[in-house]
């Protein structure tokens, strides 16, 4: 049995945090109601387990038909496309996608400090993949809430659990939870979430994350094994009361309240240093507010023209394979279509038929009407970059494919960039947050220590290495040309421009080399004094005859009587 609240007056400072927070609650609904009915229309016709889950205290019987209003799959595959694509692009799960480096360059030429970055990044990448975060399949939320809504947000937090491990854990919120607000620069800084819980889920809630004792109510309907469900609010929002001194909640840049909306009870106050809650947004624009607006608002008409479409299209097909059947006044009523049924009377005496068929119109018509407004949605959603892939697999290579999709990929960098900056941008920060207070990163070296740890993020997804790519392309080509010259004039001066310990070592980074695969300064030094060394000694070997010689001609000329500066006379100048 779960801890009972006991009866008690709520203190004057709970009270203000519940009416606060149910007020706040209150006008993010009404600021959103316009949108929600945008979203319920669209997931009638691309996303129809979502219907009617845009509004607070609706409520959904599991299993629930929602696809009776939906004729057309098209958005929908080009919605699972979409999800597909930008996965591929940003945060593909064969590779690392992003690395950290210094925020100062000075910083960054220490090799203890390259990694000591390289390192985090391993570990990042080692929790955020662990089965027990779920981040491939939340990231896949964020990317659908993103191609039919436009908004996605992503809930990231410490993992909780039975068996006490730590790591991460990430949830993309459906769009019907999360009610946003945003800063004066447009960025989201707090939401109100509200979900449904079951008392029997509310008390594990309370086991995990330590929440104050539950109402009496909630307790009782838990014991009788009741599956009524009751609704809560988490509310995110900037502390107005922040203390950097303090070492609870209120030392926290971000305030965080459980509140159970049923029994108006504060369950409990936490923070957080980062805001856990990264949203990105499609597109957006200034008068939306805190939400986007997605590929599917763009092509919300063709979606809609679509589907009208193909409800004409199957009425004339459906006509076409059973007609409607003309007869005259006084002609046959009953017609069997039994193969080998007779029909009698179908035949006037002078022996025209009497039955006729009512013309179906022009399917072909229609169809190609249809062609128009896939060809629309499928652009909208980027499942053109697939065309290659889907027309003809056999005709190009894999790696063929990929580099004509990142080439193509290139003119929606622009709308990309959002996702990199909103979403990405705030939620590898957090990662790194609850990582680091869960004692998972290495300690920093002395160099970054002093700099204060800070750092930004360089991402490496296939997109962004083909936007550093004409770096490397520019370099390779000019340093082709170079060598085309010195091979013409013989002159190996001209390489002389190029610095090639500047160089390479970016090259490495751009091409994304570990940094454990390349040499330090020191190691390098220690080659180089190596490779002079041997040069010295292999230089020494080769002169050795010619030594060995000219000791035994000085030795037979003193023995001759012959003096050795004769020997050694250059051969440009006059003999005696």
């Amino acid at each position: 049995m779960a801890e009972i609240a006991p009866v008690a007056p709520i203190s004057p400072r709970d009270q203000k945090i519940i009416q606060e927070s149910i007020q706040e609650f209150s006008q993010l609904q009404t600021n959103r109601a316009v949108f929600g009915s945008h979203w319920e229309e669209i997931s009638e016709l691309i996303d129809p387990p979502s219907r009617n889950s845009f509004f607070y205290s609706v409520f959904n019987w599991p299993g629930q038909k929602k696809s009776d209003r939906q004729v057309d799959a098209t958005g929908m595959m080009a919605l699972d496309r979409f999800k597909a694509i930008i996965d591929s692009l940003l945060t593909p799960r064969n590779m690392l996608w992003h690395g950290l480096e210094a925020d100062n360059e000075y910083v960054m030429k220490d090799r203890l400090t390259r990694l000591w970055f390289e390192q985090a990044q391993k570990i990042l990448f080692k929790y955020r993949y662990m089965p027990n975060a779920n981040f491939s399949a939340n990231n896949q939320g964020v990317f659908h809430n993103l191609g039919a809504y436009g908004t996605g947000p992503m809930f990231v937090d410490r993992y909780l659990g039975h068996d006490g491990g730590k790591g991460l854990r990430y949830k993309a919120l459906p769009l019907g939870e999360a009610f946003l607000r945003q800063d004066h620069q447009g960025q989201v800084d707090g939401i109100c979430r509200w979900f449904r819980l079951t008392g029997r889920q509310a008390i594990q809630a309370q086991k995990f994350m330590g929440w104050k004792p539950l109402p009496g109510g909630l307790v009782a309907m838990a014991d009788q094994k009741s599956e009524m469900t009751f609704n809560f609010l988490h509310r995110i929002c900037p502390r107005d009361d922040y203390d950097p001194e303090r070492l609870d909640a209120r030392g926290k840049l971000y305030a965080s309240y459980y509140i159970c909306l049923d029994f108006q009870a504060l369950l409990s106050e936490g923070g957080y240093n980062t805001f856990p809650v990264p949203t990105s947004r499609w597109t957006h624009n200034v008068f939306d507010g805190p939400y986007g607006r997605s590929p599917a608002m763009s092509v919300l008409p063709s979606l809609k023209t679509l589907n009208a479409e193909k409800r004409d299209f199957l009425t004339q097909g459906h006509r076409a394979g059973v007609p409607v059947l003309l007869t005259t006044d006084d002609g046959i009523v009953d017609v069997s279509f039994r193969p080998g049924a007779l029909n009698k009377g179908g035949w006037s005496p002078d022996g025209h038929p009497l039955i006729g068929t009512l013309p179906a119109g022009d399917i072909n018509i229609t169809d190609k009407m249809m062609d128009e407004e896939r060809t629309l949605i499928n652009s909208a959603f980027l499942v053109d970059l697939f065309k290659i892939l889907l027309d003809d697999p056999k005709i190009y290579s894999a790696t063929q494919v990929v580099e004509m999709m990142s080439q193509r990929g290139i003119l929606i960098a622009p709308t990309i960039g959002r996702q990199q900056s909103e979403y990405l941008g705030g939620m590898i920060p957090r990662e790194l947050d609850i990582l680091s207070e869960l004692g998972l990163l290495p300690p920093m070296p002395p160099r970054l220590k002093e700099a204060g740890g800070e750092y930004k993020i360089i991402y490496t997804s296939p997109l962004a290495r083909d936007q550093r790519a004409q770096e490397v392309a520019g370099f390779t080509r000019t340093l082709d040309l170079a060598n085309q010259i010195a091979q013409v004039t013989g002159d190996p001066a001209i390489f002389d421009r190029f610095d090639m310990d500047a160089a390479l070592p970016e090259i490495a980074q751009i091409q994304s080399t570990p940094e454990r695969w390349m040499a330090s300064d020191d190691m390098l030094a220690r080659k180089r004094q190596m490779r002079q060394q041997q040069q010295e000694q292999q230089q020494k070997i080769q002169a050795a005859p010619a030594a060995a010689a000219m000791v035994k001609a000085n030795a037979v000329a003193a023995k001759a009587g012959v003096a050795p500066n004769q020997l050694q006379q250059p051969a440009n100048q006059p003999g005696g």
